[in-house]
């Protein structure tokens, strides 16, 4: 890595009159520039590298190598479930068939919307609701789209007085976010000891101005919300609905189903649940799903199958209105689909027991080690709240050892960090899923990289305030960097 290519701009590169391709002389009669029209040429010329096609090639291919993905390590990102993306599902969504214009005529598309359709029926199942929809492109747009359908339904009642949404404080930030685009006042509930939803603080919240409740679950923390029938039963009696923030629904598959708790909407991010590619800011996908009796709200389009057997795309008087251009982000659908016929309904199950394994196994071998806030079983992901205090030493030293420098020393070992300092409730916290991909051995290397960094911090603890060491970016000035960022292209 240590060569003339490696950190530097590709312009940093160029050198004047070096070329790495040239186009030929178009042959075309009435095509050359002369022809153009003076509105569409250019005054000046690009201000482009100048750089041949191997320094090119070597110069981006040792960008990409830079990347961490779940393809190059161990990803524990907790709450986002940075699970393995199978190569089938790539090459089933490369298939010719699939790839078609998306405004191709439902008469020329038959195969594509009806694997939509399946689709939309098997997370049906796996949620215990009546339909979804594809259509929205990410989790958060999936939260704003059946958010909206909770209001389109009271105002379709005629019951415009519900403009609240209560969201626990262990919620993803974009539970309250998304209620505030929708144009709901968000009204937060506690979260007990153990950290799960506070009734006794829910009760006093309820009332005629509620449209709905967010919850997740399992929540945040990695814990299972056990009341979730208790708390559907006063949110429905008050008039409300009940809304799942599907972001955790990996430890659930094929055990339980939201849909037999009590939630009306729920959405389900295939980016995380149905093992799509997944960050760098997309591509994405969050389907929503309803129960009997809202499915005339979810948004337009929607693929219906004709008693002939045929598909088409209808659009409901009742619906929301549109949210996307198209029917969703369909290559990541095909994604999903082609993962979810792989496991089949005799092997979804495994998919949470086994995420749920992974999680405790780490959980129980490292809590000599590391704050467990929350004693017990959790689910698919669990949180620290730092080092104990024989190893991190006192919170008021300047060698105390905080979740940050855990965070950046694990990346001298070729781990990505889990999540730092989310949820709120804990100073320290540090989130771990490792999901269900990752092997025994695998989870012993973190394992024993976690121990050893504990051990580091208590001998050491400047090895750790300095990290990263190995990296090709050592420690930044988080401030600066924000204020005078520097992109690479």
């Amino acid at each position: 890595m240590n060569n003339v290519y490696y950190g530097k701009l590709i312009f940093e590169l160029s050198k004047p009159g070096r070329i790495g391709y040239s186009l030929p002389t178009s042959d075309i009669q009435g095509y050359c520039i002369d022809n153009l029209p003076e509105c569409v040429t250019r005054k000046n010329q690009l201000d482009l590298p100048e750089a041949d096609e191997l320094t090119v090639a070597r110069h981006y291919t040792n960008m990409s190598n830079n990347n961490f993905g779940v393809d190059t390590g161990f990803y524990p990102l907790g709450s986002c479930t940075m699970k393995y993306n199978p190569k089938v599902n790539e090459e089933m969504a490369a298939l010719p068939g699939f790839n078609i214009h998306p405004s191709t005529p439902n008469a020329m598309a038959q195969g594509a919307l009806e694997l939509y359709d399946e689709l939309q029926k098997i997370l049906s199942e796996i949620a215990g609701l009546s339909r979804f929809t594809l259509n929205p492109y990410a989790g958060a747009h999936g939260e704003l789209t059946g958010l909206m359908v909770i209001r389109k339904y009271h105002m379709q009642r005629g019951d415009v007085t519900r403009t609240k949404i209560i969201v626990p404080d262990s919620a993803h930030g974009t539970n309250p976010a998304s209620a505030a685009v929708c144009g709901l006042q968000i009204v937060q509930v506690k979260s007990t000891t153990d950290g799960t939803v506070d009734i006794e603080d829910l009760k006093p919240l309820l009332g005629p101005d509620i449209a709905g409740m967010m919850m997740t679950n399992p929540n945040t923390l990695g814990i299972f919300e056990r009341k979730i029938p208790e708390i559907a039963r006063l949110v429905h009696e008050c008039g409300g609905l009940m809304y799942y923030d599907g972001a955790n629904l990996n430890p659930m598959l094929g055990v339980c189903r939201p849909g037999d708790m009590g939630f009306d909407v729920m959405h389900i991010n295939l980016h995380k649940t149905f093992s799509t590619p997944h960050g760098g800011g997309g591509p994405g996908s969050g389907p929503v799903g309803v129960r009997t009796g809202l499915e005339q709200y979810l948004p337009n389009p929607q693929v219906v199958r004709n008693v002939d057997g045929t598909y088409s795309t209808t659009n409901d008087d009742q619906s929301l209105g549109r949210v996307s251009g198209w029917l969703g982000n369909f290559g990541i659908i095909i994604r999903a689909y082609a993962y979810l016929l792989s496991l089949g309904r005799e092997n979804i199950n495994m998919a949470g027991k086994l995420s749920v394994l992974n999680a405790n196994y780490i959980k129980e071998c490292l809590r000599s080690h590391y704050k467990l806030p929350i004693d017990g079983l959790c689910k698919h992901e669990f949180v620290f709240d730092g080092l104990k205090d024989e190893y991190a030493g006192d919170r008021h030293s300047p060698d105390h050892v905080t979740t940050l420098d855990v965070a950046k020393r694990l990346l001298d070992y070729g781990f990505h960090a889990p999540t730092i300092y989310f949820p709120l409730l804990f100073h320290e916290a540090m989130m771990i899923e490792p999901t269900e991909t990752e092997s025994k051995d695998t989870l012993d290397e973190f394992i024993a990289v976690m121990k050893q960094i504990a051990e580091e911090a208590k001998a050491n603890p400047e090895l750790l305030k300095t990290a990263p060491h190995s990296t090709p970016i050592r420690r930044l000035d988080d401030v600066k960097a924000v204020k005078e960022p520097r992109f690479i292209y």
